[in-house]
């Protein structure tokens, strides 16, 4: 059971290109963000799409896997671990963030087109 402790499973598509960022001893991050959909009938009985945005966090060999793979619109299904951290924003204010540090990475579907890369194109 101790396996089953702070476990995430998502499966969406990504937000944004991925943000890496190498850090001073050679190791790599990565930010990014997740989109995940739900179904559901409100009270009048329509269809309603709910949208939920979670921000991934990838250390190492994972965030290279990223950086080399995953593009705006790619389909994901990640596993990992739901962590929180606080900081202070430019006026002093307290914040807090929480995010998922991911363990497991596998990519689902193709990307969608991206506008920029059409945009490249042209």
């Amino acid at each position: 059971m101790n396996k089953l402790r702070n476990k995430v499973q998502l499966i969406g598509n990504v937000g944004e290109r991925p943000e890496i960022t190498e850090l001073d001893n050679n190791h790599k991050v990565a930010r990014l963000s997740l989109a995940t959909n739900a179904h559901y009938k409100n009270a009048k009985g329509e269809k309603v799409k709910r949208t939920e945005w979670h921000t991934l966090i990838a250390w190492g060999k994972v965030a290279e896997i990223v950086e080399r793979l995953v593009t705006k619109g790619q389909e994901l299904a990640i596993e990992g671990k739901l962590t929180y951290r606080t900081y202070e924003d430019k006026e002093n204010v307290k914040r807090q963030v929480t995010q998922i540090v991911i363990s497991e990475i596998l990519l689902l579907g193709k990307a969608k087109k991206n506008q920029d890369e059409d945009e490249n194109a042209l």
